[in-house]
């Protein structure tokens, strides 16, 4: 019941005209930030994605604002019930801890939310608006508290928890529903023996070329006598590597500019944290062949 009333007001906001354009202006400038900045930028960029990690660095920095404000919630409990003073040091030095990993994971989840599109932007929009109120209520509560009004202040972190609960829910939400965050070159249906997909004579030099291996999207580059094959779906978002830039042996994704060695693979820029699988190659009685990479 409480996740379908969540869900339904997610679909509410989502609905909302002034959203969109909103998410958009925002999107824009976070982009236009990171861009201004050059260099700098691109490396604070890659950083708060998680390129350096192999991992998306958002969902590792959640964990602490979550964690920490769970422990003020449990100490604040104990506190009322026992009236033990020891436990109101203990549940103060947790909300400053949580404050503190809030304002990282902020920071990387916006970096992340800016290549979302259409209803997964706008539910990440709601997602990160509630955790600015969830924030907001946890700093008003270390402040109440320091001026002694700690009634006050532990209500203000029952309503902060709360909010970051919600918000949380809608993290998982897209995560496992918008499949935000996760590697979407995988290589389960990739072919583990040698399968051919397309002829020699039909490889130009120098071109990224798509190809199937048994329903599988395979991005073929020939060098002279050497070919080339990684997924052609692009690990970050599902961009068309075959429409992107080859560039030193590299090939560059035309939605985000995620940027991937064409010889094994590896992330070289991001915002992609996953490497795109990557394939042997032969030529076998004119067919270039392809397997999935031991």
């Amino acid at each position: 019941m409480v996740t379908q009333s969540v869900q339904r007001a997610v679909d509410l906001f989502g609905r909302q005209s002034w959203a969109k354009p909103v998410d958009s202006a925002l999107a824009n400038l976070v982009t236009q930030a990171f861009a201004a900045a050059g260099p700098a930028g691109a490396k604070a960029k890659d950083f708060l994605n998680g390129t350096w990690l192999g991992h998306p660095l958002h969902p590792v920095l959640t964990d602490v604002p979550l964690g920490a404000w769970t422990a003020a919630c449990v100490l604040d409990a104990m506190d009322t019930v026992s009236g033990r003073r020891e436990f109101q040091a203990g549940a103060d030095t947790a909300i400053v801890v949580g404050i503190a990993g809030a304002l990282g994971a902020a920071l990387s989840g916006l970096a992340d939310w800016q290549y979302l599109v259409d209803q997964p932007r706008r539910e990440g929009l709601l997602h990160g608006l509630l955790n600015i109120g969830a924030l907001g209520l946890y700093t008003a509560s270390y402040g109440l508290r320091r001026t002694g009004a700690r009634g006050a202040g532990q209500v203000a972190s029952f309503l902060g928890f709360s909010l970051a609960s919600v918000s949380a829910y809608l993290g998982g939400d897209l995560v496992y529903k918008d499949q935000s965050g996760v590697d979407h070159a995988p290589t389960e249906t990739m072919p583990r023996r040698f399968t051919p997909v397309m002829a020699e004579a039909d490889l130009a030099e120098g071109k990224l070329t798509k190809a199937e291996a048994n329903g599988t999207a395979v991005l073929l580059y020939r060098r002279g006598d050497h070919i080339n094959a990684v997924a052609e779906t692009c690990s970050h978002l599902g961009g068309p590597l075959s429409e992107g830039e080859a560039a030193d042996g590299s090939v560059i994704c035309p939605w985000h500019g995620s940027r991937f060695s064409l010889e094994d693979g590896h992330v070289i820029n991001g915002p992609a944290t996953f490497p795109q699988p990557c394939f042997e190659t032969r030529v076998r009685e004119g067919q270039i062949e392809v397997r999935l990479a031991r």
